[in-house]
Formats: C-alpha cells, structure tokens, sequence
C-alpha cells in the first residue's frame, strides 16, 4: 500500500498510470517513470461491453492488453467449429504472447470490462531493454503454466461438485484483486459457458449449484449472484488442500 501512496505523488509517473491500481499488479509495475510515459504516448484504454471480441483466434497481433477490470475468457476453436473455454483472466492480468505474431486464442469480454492496450511494437521493444519487464512476463507466463496443471487435475479427476465448488472459488479469489472481501460476486460466466469450461452438462452444473445452495455452501440470488458464507468450507468441498 506504501508503494501507492507514493506513486501518486510521483509527478513524474503520468497521471492516467498514478490513478492505475492494476498497475501495481501488473506488469507496469516493473516501468520506471520514463519508461511509463514513454508507453503512455502509445496506450488507450477501451471499456468492453459484455460479449466483446478483444481478439480473433487466427487474427495478427497487433496490441497487447492490461486488463484494468473485469473477466476476459479465453477460447480455443477447433477446424470443424467446435470450441472449448482454455481460460479466464482477471485484472491485472497482461493479454497476449510477446513476439508472437499471430494470436493462437480467442479472446472476449466475459463481463463489461475496461483493458489498457499498447501497440506490440512499443512493448516488444521495452521487453527487450528492460530485463525487469521480461522478468514479470516470464512469472505471468509461469503462474499460468502452474494454472493449467492445476485445471488439468480439477478436469481430469474431481468430481462434478467439486469442479463446481473449483470454479467458484476461483471466481471469488480473482475477480476483483482491490476487493477485501472475496465472500460475495457475481458469476462472469452463464450455466451453459461454466459447463463448457467445466466438461459438464448445464443439467449437471445446475443440479451442483443446486446441491451446494442447499448444504449453505453458497447463496444465489437472481441466479447470478454469489454470496459464500465461509471461503474455507467451500475450499473443502472444491478438494483443495
């Protein structure tokens, strides 16, 4: 919090990146002040309705994202039209691969969203003089990897409840990073998108909210919002250490 504080009575940082809280987090946090002008001469920051495409799987590369607020859901088509939701990200997440030049993903806005994008060019090159900035894009890249092996065992060997229980935890620990209190939000994704990322049915996710409702693991109201009453008992029945 000390290292907020500071920075926004920092003259020499911009103005637009003092008032950034996922700067902190992000990988801006690494910039020194010149540095942080230099990219802000070239960024612009976009709010996303719901269902917005950020990027096309196939599409050229031509900015990458901070991810400011909101959830951006990340999809994987295949050559006969079928798809399968490979990810989520949260703020302050960085959206894209450095270097790469062709975007392997799909990428859309779960839920209204606001993202800081920056031309490839101008980060490809900081990336390459700044062995700091390189750093945090490699432990983003890492905690990514640790992730998907962690997702790898929720898909391939818990059961339906606690996939269920698995993904609601995830939303309440991510979705709102400047949040105190991760006991109650709403669901960024619809029953049909959670059993897709889930490999479930939307008869069995619901029947799994349903179940979880009923021993007060969690509360739902207006069938989106989440309120859980004790985080440890839901990190139990997820099958989390």
């Amino acid at each position: 919090m000390e290292i907020r504080r500071q920075d926004i009575h920092n003259s020499d940082i911009p103005l637009v990146c003092r008032a950034c809280e996922a700067r902190h987090g992000g990988v801006c946090g690494v910039l020194t002040a010149e540095q942080l002008t230099e990219l802000n001469k070239h960024s612009s920051r976009h709010r996303l309705d719901s269902g917005a495409e950020v990027i096309g799987q196939g599409e050229t590369v031509v900015n990458y994202s901070n991810i400011m607020r909101g959830v951006v859901k990340l999809t994987k088509v295949m050559a006969d039209g079928r798809q399968q939701i490979v990810g989520l990200q949260f703020a302050p997440d960085f959206l894209g691969r450095p270097f790469l030049a062709e975007s392997a993903i799909s990428a859309e806005a779960a839920t209204e969203s606001e993202i800081c994008n920056f031309p490839r060019n101008v980060l490809d090159r900081l990336v390459k003089r700044t062995p700091e900035l390189e750093h945090r894009l490699h432990q983003q890249a890492l905690k990514e990897l640790d992730e998907a092996r962690d997702w790898m065992l929720t898909l391939g060997r818990k059961s339906a409840q606690e996939k269920v229980a698995s993904f609601l935890y995830l939303i309440a620990t991510h979705i709102d990073p400047e949040s105190v209190d991760m006991s109650s939000f709403d669901l960024p994704l619809s029953r049909a998108d959670i059993a897709d990322f889930l490999g479930l049915t939307i008869e069995t996710v619901s029947r799994q909210f349903t179940k979880l409702r009923k021993e007060n693991v969690i509360r739902i109201e207006n069938n989106r919002h989440v309120t859980v009453p004790d985080m440890d008992r839901l990190m139990r029945h997820a099958g989390n250490d």
